[in-house]
């Protein structure tokens, strides 16, 4: 056969070395492969990639050749390895310049290993960063937890729902970093784990809202049920819950690179959908709840209410801010070459989840006037402020949580 027919090469480049690959002829749409007139002009061999040497490395990029013999339908590739000594984002491309080749089916696989072991560099940081997640929430089970038998007897629905919340998140991120360990040990995702993590993650992410959702309705402080709600409540949940697995299992069962756009827009719409819907569900509730104990003058609950709807509100406002960096982020890095900060993406939304649970856990803290204090108003008593200071200790402007009751009270 002649030179380059039937010939298929194996490109590997830096995403910073991108415009090595290819050339333009008298200022015309830049071409992969070499043309008539570019062999004239650059000298690169018609049929093949046309390779500019890097500046820093001459024998980079790297080309390697696949040639079919005579009229085989089909040929094999030996194993190669390719030593990389930059740290960058690089690519590998399988290029056929012959127009015969059209349709050409490939199959095969390629290993990458970094330094440290087989994690991709961009997912490497999250390895340490569930670690530190995962003391993070051992601390807050500690305190809650340490409060929880404290005061079992005084114990609301509400905070066995927060100790759950709690108890899922560090179940959460020991998988999460038990499924990336592997990863860099083995070079393989198993199908098994990785599902475990995403579904724990599913529905800790969809107790956590519920639980929001709850609490600014005024569940377990102004009212004992959600009464006739309950079936709505849960309906969100479990259609929540559905979009997040299918979501999370489509992005990270089995994969490691991320989906097409396509796909994670088609996939990521109901989940967006249903979090904006249940941020207006909870402020809606939430303005709701303020306003009944603003006009029976319920002073310490409103207190707590306030502090918990300014710190949703400024979650919401980070949330929308940080939504619109990453669309910033990944509008104007195309070619992923600032992969060593792209984990702060997936980590920021982590950190803001506990940092509210957090506030949550403050707020309603397990105390011995939990009962008392939060079905006062349930059973008619009358919450004056005479009965503000009996519960609080001596507290008298009203400015506490339960935290600070408890504190006193120990």
């Amino acid at each position: 056969m002649e030179h380059g027919t039937g010939l298929i090469q194996a490109v590997i480049f830096e995403a910073a070395d991108r415009n090595n690959i290819g050339g333009s002829a008298y200022g015309g749409q830049r071409s992969i492969c070499c043309t008539p007139d570019l062999a004239k002009l650059e000298g690169c061999k018609q049929g093949e990639v046309i390779r500019i040497p890097s500046a820093t490395e001459i024998n980079w990029p790297m080309v390697l050749s696949i040639q079919f013999n005579g009229n085989d339908l089909s040929t094999q590739m030996n194993n190669a390895e390719v030593p990389i000594k930059k740290t960058g984002m690089h690519n590998l491309f399988f290029i056929a310049c012959d127009p015969k080749l059209k349709g050409t089916v490939m199959s095969g696989k390629t290993v990458w290993k970094n330094p440290d072991g087989y994690l991709p560099g961009r997912m490497a940081p999250l390895m340490t960063f569930y670690v530190y997640m995962a003391i993070a929430y051992l601390l807050l089970s500690a305190i809650w937890f340490s409060q929880y038998m404290r005061f079992w007897e005084d114990i609301l629905q509400l905070q066995h729902c927060i100790a759950a919340v709690i108890g899922l998140g560090l179940f959460e991120m020991i998988l999460w970093y038990l499924d990336y360990s592997n990863f860099n040990k083995t070079g393989m995702r198993p199908v098994v784990t990785t599902a475990w993590v995403v579904t724990v993650g599913a529905i800790k992410k969809t107790l956590s809202r519920l639980l929001i959702l709850s609490v600014s309705m005024g569940y377990g402080v102004v009212r004992p049920t959600l009464g006739g709600l309950t079936s709505k409540v849960l309906l969100i949940g479990a259609t929540y819950f559905v979009a997040s697995e299918l979501l999370d299992i489509t992005e990270h069962v089995g994969t490691i690179n991320d989906v097409s756009g396509r796909a994670r827009l088609f996939l990521g719409l109901p989940d967006a959908f249903l979090d904006a819907f249940l941020i207006l569900w909870i402020f809606t509730s939430l303005s709701k709840t303020l306003e009944q104990l603003q006009a029976k003058r319920i002073s310490v609950k409103l207190d707590i209410y306030r502090k918990f709807s300014n710190a949703l509100a400024v979650a919401v406002i980070a949330s929308v801010a940080w939504i619109t960096y990453e669309i910033y982020f990944k509008a104007t890095d195309p070619f992923n070459e600032r992969w060593q900060s792209a984990w702060i993406i997936t980590a920021f939304w982590d950190i803001l989840s506990f940092a509210l649970l957090c506030v949550i856990c403050y707020l309603w803290a397990p105390s011995q006037s939990s009962q008392r204090y939060a079905y006062s108003e349930d059973v008619g008593e009358e919450f004056d402020d005479e009965e503000a200071q009996s519960l609080t200790r001596g507290q008298s402007n009203g400015d506490v949580s339960l935290v600070k009751q408890e504190q006193k009270n120990g």
